[in-house]
């Protein structure tokens, strides 16, 4: 289809790992990154990003994050990429007195009808408040387990590669990773843009996905390319959303991984058309 490396994801299978494997070797298949988790771990009955998150208030459960980003990065030495791709994480907003989460901005954006209406603004408002008062404990237990993760990957030359998700809840946002990057100065991490979730964000009022974008391109390990349409259908392909590409051309750096990320169901047809799509307004 005109690619030229793949990314190989979090529902890869150990089985299907072992089989690609080989073919990396030969040069046969370029992998430039892996997402994590992956291959799927055997305690898992499917694969999934945030079976285990490094960003959490339970120590155990940034032992498990941690034992799992690190198999994960052995898999991905073993193929020859150059980056682990992480969901770090979710600052959860609901507490003994009341629930507050994506969903409920979500509907209270779709009532209103408008980012910018009153009811939604205030409910909004609400909720970065009360992320802004939990984030900092996520922030240091998530640098302790840095603390022990990035040396490896140093050792390795990987880059661990923090997602941004389509959620209030998610850690980091835009702050969070400058915060991570000033406290960490090592390429062995960075920051990865996936376009269609920084439209979704973009659509609830969350960031202005250019000003991201350009704040964060100097330590932009990567990218995930795919389109958008209100208020949270993503992964279309380019060109058939509402999503400017031509605003992402600095993404054409060589220097930029960039990963097609499609939903499974897209015809092998209209990914060709995207690629080209993509590559004629970004020059390359």
């Amino acid at each position: 289809m005109g690619f030229e490396a793949l990314e190989l994801g979090y529902n890869l299978t150990a089985q299907q790992a072992a089989e690609i494997k080989p073919f990396a070797e030969r040069g046969e298949i370029a992998v430039d990154s892996v997402h994590a988790f992956c291959p799927v771990p055997m305690s898992a009955p499917y694969g999934y990003p945030e079976q285990h998150l490094l960003a959490s208030l339970d120590e155990d459960e940034r032992v498990m994050a941690r034992i799992m980003i690190e198999k994960t990065l052995d898999f991905t030495a073993a193929m020859g990429a150059k980056a682990v791709v992480l969901h770090a994480g979710r600052i959860f907003l609901k507490t003994f007195f009341s629930t507050m989460s994506t969903h409920m901005l979500a509907q209270t954006l779709e009532a209103e009808g408008g980012n910018e209406a009153p009811g939604y603004t205030k409910l909004l408002a609400k909720a970065v408040k009360r992320r802004s008062a939990l984030a900092r404990r996520y922030y240091d237990g998530f640098c302790l387990s840095l603390d022990t993760l990035l040396p490896r990957f140093e050792d390795f030359g990987v880059t661990l590669a923090l997602e941004n998700l389509p959620s209030i809840e998610a850690f980091p946002d835009m702050t969070e990773m400058m915060m991570l990057k000033q406290r960490f100065n090592t390429p062995a991490l960075a920051y990865w843009h996936d376009i269609g979730h920084g439209q979704v964000r973009e659509y609830f009022g969350w960031d202005h996905q250019t000003d991201v974008v350009r704040t964060l391109l100097p330590f932009t390990c990567g990218t995930h390319i795919h389109d958008a349409l209100p208020l949270m259908d993503d992964h279309l392909p380019p060109g058939m959303g509402k999503v400017d590409f031509s605003q992402f051309s600095a993404y054409g750096d060589a220097r930029v991984i960039k990963v097609f990320e499609p939903a499974c169901d897209v015809p092998a047809a209209e990914v060709e058309r995207s690629l080209q799509f993509v590559r004629n307004v970004w020059g390359g």
